[in-house]
Formats: C-alpha cells, structure tokens, sequence
C-alpha cells in the first residue's frame, strides 16, 4: 500500500511535493520552453565568454613568463638555442648515457 502511495506521488508533481507549473494548452508549453532555452543559451555564452577571457589571461600570462625568462637568461648568459628540439633531443640522451 505504501509502494502504490509513494508511485502516484511520483506521478503526480504536487504529491510529490515539487513546484513544477501546470501546462494547459501547447501554447503554454511552447512558451515555457522558448523561456528554457534562452535561459540555457544565455548561460551557455556567459561560460564561453568566460573561458574565453581566461584562455586570453593565461595567453598574456604565458607571454610574460616568457619574457622574464627571456630576461633571465640574458642576466645570466646563457644564449637561447634555436634548433628543432628534434635536433636536441638526441644530444640529451648522449648527456645521459
């Protein structure tokens, strides 16, 4: 008897005690998920923007770094090499052997 209570309030959004609005007609229900999905595309942008923003922090971020280390190694005297790391890579393993 109870599973039969708790099923029907499954059914039924006010038994189930949820606050889902009463559609009466197609319009209604069109409306309603018009209103949906310009919530949903509305979010979706504000994320994208924002993901966009921080990927182009990170781009001028990384540009820095760059730079200061750039600067570092000019302190320090060290020239920057300019081969293909490919061509570098070979040298490193002949340093580790």
């Amino acid at each position: 008897n109870g599973r039969r209570q708790r099923q029907m309030a499954a059914e039924d959004p006010k038994e189930a005690g949820e606050d889902v609005p009463q559609l009466q007609s197609t319009q209604e229900l069109t409306v309603f998920v018009q209103n949906l999905l310009e919530q949903m595309q509305g979010r979706f942008a504000s994320m994208s923007d924002q993901i966009i923003g921080r990927i182009d922090e990170m781009g001028s971020r990384i540009d820095e770094l760059e730079s200061s280390i750039g600067e570092l190694m000019a302190q320090a005297g060290i020239e920057e090499e300019t081969a293909n790391p490919s061509e570098t890579a070979p040298a490193k393993q002949e340093i580790a052997s």
